[in-house]
């Protein structure tokens, strides 16, 4: 079984390489880190000693998932200093925010290629006692050479989205006699499920995890640490106070395709606002200058983030044509060109949208505004996070609408409307600290299993 996917791995990578190629050259995706996806090279590693204890081996695969393992990251470093906190990624956008968020991790790296050998090299060099794989990423030829090593692998805040669920019943029904039996193996790898919700618990059954395994321990999401200001906060704070812009809109993660529909909510806004200023921040880097020329198009003066003189991410670098650290009146929107500082600015927003709604994309996570007390406002796609979205919006804490117009208008609806607004600011506050906890619980796991580990 193993040896078929191995080979339909191998297939299904001659027909992407063309695009790998295509984006590695135009964006510096996929080449870059190939060494570190195929297990040759990790020289993030190179400085860990030789003789250190089995290392902790934590696996996000993007943003939104290294954003709700901090937390839980941090306190496993610090419950075991002595042990190596590895964080692996999939994506460039990951890398960055967990190098960012996770100064404490000793390495951050790339995950490998589910190929036999990848994985072999990758578990050589990590040398983990335990792997923890953030939310249900399920790569079989993993969890194979895990179990074979006896390594302890458990899904943390696992979830299986609506999407996922029925693309896996869909290959059920065309290739279960292959499927069913292939899952049920490689799920029997693992030593845990700790799941979001009862029904994420029952459709891990479903797709073979043994039950004795599975259980409930709440979103990791939850839990997330309420970023600090940061050198950029700081300065739109003095900046909104001196230039008198206002309502502050943080329209965040945006994904391809979408800025025209943030853009549109704005201007609706406008029309009763026009000093209202849009922070737009596009969720991946190769999408920055698609949403300034989207901007341009749109017949609005903008400033791009990374054009300001102020101090931010480490990768940043400023040139002769960084602008004076000020917003000229007839700016209208900041394009957030840089990764790791959009969710401080949540705290300095009067109304936020959160992207991946609007457009067929399953929406992104709510609750880093909501934590601020600030009320989400999106689209209908949120079919990867649809709990916490029916939670918000039946709670009164979260606004879902049909159309770009109609976020511009809940906007206004909300500021006319002082009263409503603030009870619904203290609703979704409320929301985020009463589900805490999964950290907690997910931690007490982890260490029953790290505790009878001598290596």
């Amino acid at each position: 079984m193993y040896f078929i996917y191995s080979l339909l791995m191998g297939f299904a990578a001659l027909l992407v390489a063309p695009y790998w190629f295509v984006q590695g050259v135009r964006h510096g995706k996929y080449l870059s880190n190939l060494g570190e996806r195929l297990g040759f090279s990790f020289p993030a590693l190179a400085k860990l000693p030789a003789d250190s204890k089995g290392a902790i081996w934590i696996h996000a695969v993007s943003v939104g998932e290294a954003l709700s393992g901090i937390a839980l990251a941090r306190r496993l470093k610090e419950t075991y200093p002595d042990r190596p906190l590895i964080i692996s990624t999939t994506t460039q956008t990951g890398q960055a925010l967990a190098r960012e968020r996770m100064p404490f991790a000793d390495a951050v790296i790339y995950f490998p290629l589910d190929w036999g050998f990848c994985v072999r090299r990758a578990l050589d060099a990590v040398r983990p006692s335990v792997v923890l794989v953030l939310e249900t990423e399920i790569w079989p030829n993993f969890l194979r050479e895990a179990g074979r090593r006896k390594i302890p692998v458990l899904f943390v805040s696992g979830r299986v989205s609506d999407r996922s669920f029925a693309r896996y019943q869909s290959y059920f029904g065309a290739f279960g006699f292959f499927l069913r039996p292939f899952l049920r193996d490689a799920l029997s790898n693992a030593s845990s499920f700790l799941m979001q919700s009862e029904k994420d618990a029952e459709r891990v059954r479903t797709l073979g995890a043994p039950v004795d395994r599975v259980r409930v321990s709440g979103n990791l999401k939850y839990d997330l640490e309420v970023p600090v200001p940061t050198p950029l906060s700081n300065w739109l704070a003095s900046e909104i106070k001196r230039s008198g812009r206002s309502p502050i809109i943080v329209a965040g993660s945006i994904v391809a395709t979408e800025e025209p529909h943030a853009l549109i909510a704005f201007g609706t806004l406008q029309g009763e606002y026009p000093k209202a200023l849009l922070v737009l921040a596009p969720r991946k880097p190769e999408c920055f200058d698609e949403a300034a020329e989207f901007i341009d198009e749109s017949h609005r003066k903008f400033i791009r983030r990374s054009r300001l003189a102020i101090p931010g991410p480490a990768s940043k670098q400023f040139d002769e044509n960084s602008n004076a650290a000020t917003i000229p009146d007839d700016v209208s929107v900041l394009l957030l060109d840089s990764i790791g500082e959009l969710a401080s600015l949540y705290g300095l927003a009067d109304g936020a949208f959160v992207g991946g709604s609007l457009v067929s994309s399953g929406g992104h996570n709510i609750l880093e505004p909501a934590a601020f007390g600030k009320i989400p406002v999106f689209g209908p796609s949120m079919e990867n996070f649809a709990e916490i979205a029916s939670r918000f919006v039946t709670a009164g804490a979260a606004i879902q609408v049909e159309s770009p117009e109609d976020v511009g208008v809940a906007w206004i609806e909300l500021f006319r409307d002082p009263e409503r607004m603030k009870k619904m600011s203290e609703t979704a506050r409320r929301l985020v600290a009463d589900s805490r906890g999964a950290t907690d619980r997910a931690l007490a796991e982890i260490v029953s299993r790290l505790d009878g580990v001598a290596r």
